[in-house]
């Protein structure tokens, strides 16, 4: 494998495992709470979903002239990777809450447990909650794959670090039966957030008619000049006086 190849799948795998456990999470404290049928019921109906969506926009995607293909997966993992890496900096500069998986778990718990209890044998609660998780993060993993996959014109590469993100997630929630608190997923968005910007700059750039020096290894300096500017950003706001504040939100 070439490097941008395992950068392609590192980036994926990466991503997508973030994106899988937070699923997990909200998966396992409704089906633990409510039903475990419906809860399962909700992600496979979501898998369902995502599965016609990535058949829908797959080919037509992988379609565009690859200039005009790079100039549009660029920008969007451009804006995606900012969007990671802002909250990334901020989480290890201690100005935003870092994102806590038990916290989350009790909080999904303590309200599947209040809402309405379902009598019958499927519970629209459980269901409805399941799929809006599993169809939400599973977007962004749909959108990381098809970009990705489409503009390196290896979409199965792609697909396959995304599966084993997830199963490797799944095996591990399964054999703990419980919130993967342990998971370093503070420091994996960080990289994540820092791969992403990196290859929608380099992308864009070349997709706009830019021609990198050396061609694709340049991108591992690329990523070092991306990853040292966060790690300054992280350092400058580290050092700012600390003013009272609300305590924010560990959102994704």
């Amino acid at each position: 494998m070439s490097g941008t190849e395992v950068s392609l799948a590192l980036s994926v795998f990466l991503a997508c495992a973030v994106e899988a456990v937070e699923a997990f999470t909200i998966v396992l404290a409704v089906g633990s709470t409510r039903r475990w049928s419906s809860a399962l019921a909700g992600v496979g109906a979501a898998a369902l979903a995502l599965a016609v969506l990535i058949g829908a926009l797959g080919p037509a995607i992988t379609s565009l002239p690859i200039g005009v293909l790079r100039v549009v997966v660029g920008g969007l993992l451009l804006t995606f990777g900012l969007q990671w890496l802002r909250k990334a900096i901020m989480r290890a500069a201690g100005t935003k809450a870092k994102h806590d998986e038990e916290a989350i778990f009790r909080e999904e718990a303590a309200e599947a447990a209040a809402a309405p209890a379902s009598d019958e044998s499927f519970d629209g609660y459980a269901f409805a909650i399941s799929f809006k998780a599993v169809l939400l993060e599973g977007l962004e993993v749909a959108f990381i794959v098809l970009t990705f996959g489409a503009n390196q014109h290896d979409v199965g590469l792609a697909a396959v670090a995304a599966g084993a993100a997830v199963l490797v997630v799944l095996a591990a929630g399964l054999a703990l039966r419980a919130p993967l608190a342990r998971v370093p997923e503070n420091g994996m968005k960080f990289a994540v957030g820092v791969l992403l910007t990196s290859f929608g700059i380099f992308w864009g750039a070349e997709g706009a008619g830019a021609s990198w020096p050396g061609g694709e290894a340049s991108l591992g300096p690329l990523v070092a000049v991306v990853l040292l500017a966060a790690l300054a950003m992280v350092a400058e706001l580290r050092s700012r006086p600390r003013a009272p504040r609300a305590a924010a939100e560990a959102s994704a």
